[in-house]
């Protein structure tokens, strides 16, 4: 009975920004625990080619969908897209973002624009079109992934986080309206990992030593260890959780 609460098993998966980094691992971690998943991605090829090799790696199902996130047209049609071929999705999870780092005296504003059109407006644009079918249908589940700088700032990064604490109150939002609808809507902030998006963190020695003495567990997060509160939030394990932002981030926020 416990384990039958995560099973996953043949319902339908979008995961945005999945062609590479964290959102390619959510994406493989949900195919791997039975679910049908859709890769998602600006390019068309790549996206094909992600899915190719996610159903390679764990047999799940897969197929993808191009689109611009930043562009509510373009989401508009490639929800519908999706919805036309494989239904309204189960679970959604709002992964796709971007990173600048700039102080913030210098930071450009066109790159203020591209933080929020791509890390705030592309959850509500994914979102909005797609709960409309979750709603009529009475079930669903929406996962965002924010961040630790969701709670945290750190230096060069105001925008993100600004970006990062809105989709968390963004997620609290939702969570209000949809419900009702036995949708359940949260978050996921993830500490501190070794993305792409962190390449430059990782490679710095100095950061990595403050990160290792800043973080309880003393080490830089690793992809398998979103899983669990990913499939927790995917799953009817978590039927009555919503509007929350679970940290996976190694006590980081727990401690000063």
């Amino acid at each position: 009975m416990t384990t039958s609460l995560f099973d996953i098993s043949g319902r339908t998966a979008l995961v945005t920004g999945s062609t590479r980094g964290l959102g390619r691992a959510l994406a493989t971690a949900l195919g791997a625990a039975g679910a049908s998943v859709v890769i998602h991605g600006r390019d068309a090829a790549v996206a094909a080619e992600t899915a190719a090799a996610v159903a390679d790696e764990t047999g799940a199902t897969t197929s993808s969908v191009a689109f611009d996130v930043t562009d509510h047209a373009a989401v508009e049609r490639g929800v519908a897209e999706v919805i036309d071929t494989l239904g309204v999705p189960d679970i959604l999870v709002n992964n796709a973002g971007v990173q600048y780092r700039s102080p913030f005296a210098e930071f450009p504003v066109e790159e203020w624009d591209r933080l929020v059109a791509a890390n705030l407006d592309g959850v509500f644009y994914v979102s909005r079109y797609v709960a409309p079918g979750m709603v009529e249908r009475g079930s669903g589940k929406i996962i965002n992934i924010a961040s630790v700088q969701s709670l945290l700032a750190r230096q060069t990064i105001a925008p993100y986080s600004a970006t990062k604490g809105a989709v968390a109150q963004l997620t609290k939002g939702m969570a209000a309206d949809l419900a009702r609808h036995d949708i359940q809507v949260n978050a996921i902030s993830p500490g501190y990992f070794a993305t792409e998006m962190n390449r430059a963190l990782v490679d710095d020695e100095q950061f990595s030593s403050w990160l290792t003495a800043r973080t309880p567990a003393a080490r830089w997060g690793r992809f398998e260890e979103l899983n669990g509160a990913l499939l927790f939030l995917a799953s009817d394990a978590s039927s009555f959780v919503s509007g929350q932002n679970l940290f996976v981030d190694g006590g980081m926020t727990a401690v000063v």
